[in-house]
């Protein structure tokens, strides 16, 4: 018997509703919130991020409905817990209105990225060891196409190495004493004409 966990399940997102259930700040704030917390309910949801049970619920359920959290069973009465889906998100086939949902999702996660930065930033001298461990980078180069396929190739081995296995711990149970959520970023793209 193998001690690796199993394999991540991936899911290519082809529906640009799939997309646009997650172009609103405050359910990539839940989604967020449930990687830290494991489960919650929406009334712990709606106490940790200042919103109303009520409106929390429906997020909830809307998330739900496109398969990006799923109940992890109740607590006392009718509470409804709720737990990250995990699963390796992908969009392929891009269409005109998949491409548009998309773009809107990224603009609201850019958002909160910056936002993560700047609060790591604000607290990074409190945590020593932990700042020393922290990266970010910026520079460039000049590559091909082809270059740069081959870097993304690389990049994402990186990612099945390293960070996907370890993506089964946002249940809390799976989580080793002295972990803690660790948020990896990436942007590559062109900034400049082709080289002629």
């Amino acid at each position: 018997m193998s001690d690796q966990p199993p394999a991540v399940p991936r899911r290519e997102l082809r529906d640009p509703a799939e997309l646009r259930a997650l172009a609103h700040p405050l359910r990539l704030a839940i989604l967020d919130l449930l990687a830290e917390l494991g489960t919650a309910t929406a009334t712990e949801v709606s106490a940790r991020l200042n919103e109303s049970p009520a409106n929390c619920s429906w997020h909830l359920r809307q998330l739900a409905r496109y398969g990006y959290v799923e109940e992890a069973g109740t607590g006392p009465g009718r509470t409804r817990r709720w737990r990250l889906v995990l699963e390796f998100r992908r969009v392929d086939q891009m269409s005109g209105e998949l491409e548009r949902a998309l773009d809107a999702v990224q603009d609201v996660q850019l958002e909160r990225q910056v936002q993560a930065i700047r609060d790591w930033r604000a607290r990074r001298r409190e945590e020593p060891a932990w700042a020393e461990t922290t990266v970010e980078s910026d520079c460039w180069t000049w590559l091909t196409a082809e270059e740069a396929a081959e870097f993304q190739a690389a990049y994402e081995r990186l990612l099945q190495e390293h960070i996907l296995p370890r993506s089964r711990r946002a249940h809390a149970t799976d989580r080793p004493p002295g972990s803690r959520p660790v948020r990896v970023l990436y942007w590559f793209f062109p900034t400049g004409p082709v080289s002629t």
